[in-house]
């Protein structure tokens, strides 16, 4: 279970985040919605621990994330699909995708296991995984990102703005990815960012929307996000 609890964060001298306190359950899925510039990305760094020196706390299962290097923040379940998706161009596809559990000490065989879910999980990756990470397409990128947060991810997966600037049919494949892996993974709890609350479809649990650095929610949230 994620907690966060009063957090708040400035970029630049500028409040970004306000007082942020919500809880996502575990095996649950929140969308959190909100313009563009709203921090949504800066929220879900926060969480990776790119953000140092914001007040309030972050817990993942009553454990402060605070005493949590970034670094080591992976080996703890998390994983995260920025927006720009960030592939190492000189590895294959495969080697991204390994790569979060290699650094973190998974044994090969574990992370052999691991990719063998992940490919079931989004089989578009396998006939990318002998390819370059600079040679995908936008799209392409978002599916290996996911992937590579899939195999990082075991109690909690970030995925911001996965469906911006996806061809439709890489988008319902995206979202046949996401069912497939609740379905694999009923535990896993997952937040997911948009400026477009359309492009989530009914794949969200809840939907929160970040306004002026603040989660709204409820009947406030329904009427901002339509």
């Amino acid at each position: 279970m994620l907690v966060l609890e009063q957090v708040s964060t400035t970029l630049a001298g500028i409040a970004v985040l306000r007082g942020i306190s919500c809880t996502l359950a575990r095996g649950s899925t929140v969308a959190v919605v909100g313009r563009n510039g709203a921090g949504k990305t800066t929220l879900l760094r926060l969480i990776m621990g790119f953000r140092p020196g914001h007040e309030g706390r972050v817990l993942l299962d009553g454990e402060d994330l605070a005493q949590v290097p970034a670094r080591r923040r992976a080996a703890l379940g998390i994983g995260y699909a920025p927006e720009d998706r960030v592939m190492f161009p000189s590895f294959s596809v495969e080697e991204n995708l390994r790569f979060p559990c290699e650094v973190t000490g998974l044994p090969k065989k574990a992370i052999d296991a691991r990719l063998a879910e992940t490919l079931a999980i989004v089989p578009e990756l396998e006939p990318m995984l002998p390819r370059s990470g600079a040679a995908l397409s936008g799209g392409q990128g978002k599916m290996a990102a996911l992937g590579r947060a899939i195999m990082a991810g075991h109690r909690l997966v970030l995925l911001d703005e996965p469906f911006q600037g996806l061809a439709p049919v890489l988008a319902l494949q995206y979202a046949a990815s996401l069912q497939r892996l609740h379905q694999a993974r009923p535990e896993l709890s997952i937040v997911i960012t948009e400026s477009n609350r359309s492009l989530l479809r009914d794949i969200p649990d809840e939907t929160l929307v970040l306004e002026r650095g603040e989660l709204v929610r409820g009947e406030a949230a329904a009427a901002a996000v339509h």
